[in-house]
């Protein structure tokens, strides 16, 4: 196993990485005019070492390379047009229906497997730095990676404006002993880079959710704050549910990789999905435990919210108590009869100012004392 001992080392990036968008310049194809604009690298590897050429290589030729003197060609493609593919698909046979998917993009992610290639889609998250949650914050922003796997061709088509994977190749050419495990060595890297992104972003929307239940339990929140976090934990459950289809799908495919052999998958490589599949179901966790909490605190801010209004209801009938007192006594002694009690009397006035002063007094206290005021 002396081979793989720094394979964590190489293909494990910081946990706190974000996926950036990748802004490097596409394959010159100045020499060669039938080169798809779309391809942004092409190389050769024989032996676990890129092979160096004097000019860049189109598909075409680093296929012929790779049949006349061993090793496997690795191209990578970002968002090509269905012409763009055509050439490519052709001259490495791939299949119809995965180039269809490749070229369409927006699918689940998976794992097909064909006569002499190995499909594979992942779902990249970028979690979109934010200063503060509001009802219209974007908190993740999702891509797509598909791999091509072959006996000595190994191909990626990128969607989307993040996910690049130009570092990635420069970690792997820096570990000759395992680039010369194969193609399957390369689709390990991705995947296990891919999952490395969603913790990182999991750890991220973590903390969203912390600062939302923070404040949906914090005392003395009153009034229009409550819809305004009703409408904030709503996208925030919209993101994790976006979150949640990158990850949950990806979970069988990962677990087909790790567990069921497969000619096209070197068995010391295969070993390390394991570990892939491992990070990917505790992500699946957190999401579902994410989506959960939200559920949660969701119905927690609008059971405060339904509480606030009961209690804004119980203040406005116990004034309304009190306001009747003094209003049925004005009531009573605006009518026009000529004999009421107390119309000639000298202290009739004050007397009863008095009593209606000591009835609305009184209520007063009782409903303060019931929690009503």
């Amino acid at each position: 196993m002396s081979m793989i001992r720094d394979l964590r080392a190489v293909v494990r990036p910081s946990s706190r990485v974000s996926l950036r968008k990748d802004t490097s310049t596409p394959y010159d194809t100045t020499r060669d005019p039938a080169t798809p604009s779309a391809v942004v690298d092409c190389a050769v590897y024989r032996d676990g070492a890129r092979v160096q050429s004097a000019a860049p290589l189109s598909p075409q030729e680093a296929m012929r390379l790779v049949r006349r003197d061993g090793g496997f060609v690795w191209i990578g493609l970002h968002e090509p047009t269905e012409a763009e593919f055509a050439g490519i698909a052709s001259e490495f046979g791939l299949h119809p229906l995965a180039v269809e998917d490749a070229v369409q993009a927006h699918q689940r992610p998976k794992l097909e497997r064909y006569d002499d290639s190995l499909f594979t889609v992942f779902k990249t998250i970028h979690y979109v730095e934010h200063d503060r949650l509001t009802a219209n914050s974007e908190v993740v922003e999702t891509g797509e990676v598909m791999c091509f796997t072959g006996r000595d061709f190994f191909i990626t088509v990128r969607h989307g404006g993040q996910g690049s994977l130009r570092a990635l190749r420069h970690r792997l050419q820096d570990d000759p002993e395992l680039l010369a495990k194969g193609p399957s060595a390369v689709l390990h890297s991705i995947a296990d880079h891919v999952v490395d992104g969603y913790i990182a972003v999991a750890d991220a929307v973590q903390d969203d959710i912390d600062e939302v239940e923070t404040e949906v339990f914090s005392p003395g929140r009153r009034g229009v704050s409550r819809g305004v976090d009703s409408a904030r934990i709503y996208q925030l459950k919209r993101e994790v549910l976006e979150f949640k289809r990158a990850v949950a799908p990806l979970l069988r495919p990962m677990q087909l990789l790790s567990e069921r052999p497969m000619r096209l998958v070197d068995p010391d490589i295969q070993k390390y999905f394991r570990d892939v599949a491992d990070h990917l179901a505790r992500v699946q966790e957190q999401v579902l435990g994410f989506d959960e909490l939200l559920n949660s605190i969701l119905q927690a801010n609008l059971a405060q919210a339904s509480v606030a209004q009961n209690e804004d209801m119980r203040k406005i009938t116990a004034w309304a108590a009190i306001i009747a007192v003094p209003t049925m006594v004005c009531g009573v002694y605006g009518m026009n009869f000529k004999y009421m009690p107390e119309l000639h009397w000298k202290y009739g006035y004050p007397v009863i100012m008095g009593v209606t002063v000591v009835l609305c007094l009184g209520i007063h206290r009782t409903l303060k004392r019931n929690g009503w005021l």
